[in-house]
């Protein structure tokens, strides 16, 4: 039997490689980016077409290459980083594996032009899959410019996996803000198909923040600093008041390098335990600086993953150093003991005096004055009560009648159903016994559910869930057939988002308008609201539109289409939420177009919209 092992070719080899370090048209961006920054660039512009699918160019003034430099380079496992294997345990520039170039180069059409400072020509090379077309010397400017063209043209199977522009786009813009947060010493700007979407001077750290995510980032910031002799820690994070329900902004850098770690992670979000409302994720843009001696960064190739000699330590220092940031700047909650002794004295003074009341109208604790608002909860209280007394009436009668036939009543029905009229007097048929009594009225538990009656018990409705499920089905239906109405305004609002975000709303700019808004493109990142949909509130349309993006961002990962996206989104966004105090007839109207959806036992998230409890159970359960 003849030999069957056998050496692959270097093309085949380049793209076998190419499989890990590059994903997509991002991952192309990253690593020209980097290598642009280890050849001690201080401008550094990025040029994108199509998302990268058609052109990724990188265009620096860094130091430039020789002839022989930039022919070799493409070569797999060529580096000017290291020399010996001592070298990995060291490592202070963004690349050391060679391979970026060569797997680049195997998947795409590359031209590159570079010349050093030295040098009165510079060298132009063109490389098709792995092959070389062209090598000439050229006129150029100082530096490096590489543009990648038709990334995957020749691994199809490859190209087909690629997601929307838009979804493409945001990956880049995400690679390119990490770069410039890590280098803000260097020019950065980037254009994508002829529009100039980051314009970024050298600037401090703070600056870059803001001019990478908006100005309305300048308010999030709390700084934190901590040095130590084992590490530096540096940077911001975000005010709990700014947590948003997506993990956008978070990110941690060592040495530079952008890295993720859900151990870290968890270090601040145990900083911010008990300030922070449920599933909501702060800001935080934190660097560590440490002896490259003590991290091993050779874990994976997109090299953002690393290990930490003693993670256990710089969990704590993280943790300790972020806290008190949050506590220095009065964020986190303290306890002040003068204030509550001076509110016990006022609560028992109130109590021996024989009032009803607690505290007087207006109590004073330590100089500040506090309105009582006792004679709304007594009101509250009153209406409370009767409302138990509406709900438990009838119920000693139907226990006696219980006892002495030993048998509960048999029901005909096991569908949940309501009088969708709701009338103040109504009458069952005469075969299934009859009463007169007035209808009883819905009421909230704790502001979240909804108590209702029905004929084989009680019915629990989650507020928000059901008006999630409500407005979903209405959000979709106008996406299928048509617009729903618009509230146009008599004065438009200009409003600024993050280029991210500006990226997500022009992808999807005709199915928002589709959806009740009359939103127009202001050029960059600048947007004006004409009209909103009817049923937002007036002066509630730019809080609404940021949820919206968000929403949407936080769904992409389930893979829906379009619509569905933005109907669950908008749905979420808009919906009546929990705490949120409801009117008798604001609850009559939701249990009614609750049962008017389609699909009305779940959200659009899977949550149950409402819970039945039967009265047979309920007396089972009483009787032990």
């Amino acid at each position: 039997m003849s030999d069957i092992i056998q050496l692959l070719p270097d093309a085949i080899a380049n793209q076998i490689a190419a499989g890990e370090v590059i994903q997509r048209p991002a991952s192309v961006v990253k690593e020209l980016m980097e290598n642009a920054i280890d050849a001690g660039a201080t401008r550094v512009q990025l040029v994108i077409r199509e998302a990268g699918k058609a052109l990724i160019q990188v265009v620096d003034n860094g130091c430039g290459m020789s002839e022989t430099d930039a022919r070799l380079c493409f070569e797999r496992h060529a580096t000017s980083k290291i020399r010996k294997a001592d070298d990995l345990f060291a490592i202070k520039t963004m690349g050391f594996r060679g391979e970026a170039l060569a797997s680049i180069a195997a998947i795409a059409q590359v031209e590159m032009r570079t010349r050093r400072k030295e040098d009165e020509l510079g060298t132009r090379i063109v490389i098709e899959a792995s092959d070389v077309k062209k090598q000439e010397p050229c006129q150029c400017a100082p530096g490096t410019t590489i543009s990648v063209k038709n990334l995957f043209y020749n691994v199809p199977a490859r190209r087909n996996f690629l997601k929307s522009n838009s979804r493409e786009m945001r990956h880049i813009i995400d690679e390119f803000q990490r770069i410039a947060l890590a280098n803000k010493k260097i020019f950065f700007s980037l254009h994508h198909n002829d529009s100039e979407m980051f314009h970024l001077d050298p600037s401090k750290l703070r600056q870059r923040i803001v001019g990478v995510f908006g100005n309305k980032y300048n308010k999030k910031l709390v700084p934190i600093g901590e040095e130590t002799d084992v590490l530096k820690l540096s940077g911001y994070v975000g005010k709990p008041e700014f947590a948003k329900k997506t993990r956008g902004e978070q990110l941690f850098f060592v040495n530079g390098r952008f890295i993720k770690s859900p151990y870290l992670n968890h270090a601040v979000m145990s900083a911010y335990e008990d300030i922070l409302k449920k599933d909501t994720f702060p800001l935080y843009v934190i660097f560590i600086e440490i002896d490259p001696s003590r991290i091993d960064i050779n874990v994976h190739p997109t090299k953002q993953e690393i290990k930490f000699e003693d993670e256990r330590l710089v969990y704590n220092y993280l943790k300790v150093t972020v806290r008190h940031a949050l506590g220095q700047y009065s964020i986190t909650p303290t306890l002040d003991f003068e204030q509550e002794v001076s509110i016990t004295k006022n609560l028992n003074k109130g109590m021996s005096g024989g009032s009803n009341k607690l505290v007087s109208s207006d109590m004073q604790v330590n100089k500040v004055t506090i309105p009582s608002k006792f004679n709304e909860d007594d009101e509250r209280i009153s209406s409370n009560n009767k409302n138990w007394q509406d709900l438990y009436e009838g119920i000693e009668a139907f226990d006696n009648e219980l006892e002495a036939t030993d048998q509960p009543e048999e029901v005909e029905n096991a569908a949940v159903t309501i009088d969708s009229e709701w009338p103040t007097d109504s009458k069952l048929d005469d075969n299934k016994g009859s009463f007169s009594k007035q209808q009883p009225k819905p009421y909230q538990v704790h502001n979240r559910y909804i108590v209702s009656h029905i004929k084989s018990g009680f019915m629990l409705i989650d507020q928000q869930a059901a008006h999630e499920r409500i407005k979903y089905e209405r959000f979709l239906k106008a996406l299928e057939s048509g617009k729903i109405a618009t509230q146009q305004q008599l004065f438009p609002k200009t409003i600024k988002v993050s280029v991210a975000n500006a990226e997500i709303i022009n992808s999807i700019l005709p199915q928002i308008n589709q959806l009740g808004f009359d939103l127009k493109d202001f050029g960059k990142d600048t947007f004006v609201i004409h009209g909103i949909p009817a049923d937002v509130k007036s002066g509630k349309e730019e809080a609404v539109i940021e949820s919206l993006v968000e929403q949407y961002r936080k769904n992409v990962d389930l893979n829906l289409d379009l619509r569905d996206n933005l109907a669950r989104a908008l749905a979420k966004s808009t919906s009546i939420k929990r705490g949120q105090e409801l009117a008798e007839a604001e609850m009559r109207e939701l249990i009614d177009q609750l049962f008017a959806c389609e699909v009305p036992y779940k959200s659009p998230y899977g949550r149950a919209c409402f819970i039945t409890y039967d009265l047979d159970d309920l007396n089972k359960r009483f009787k032990g």
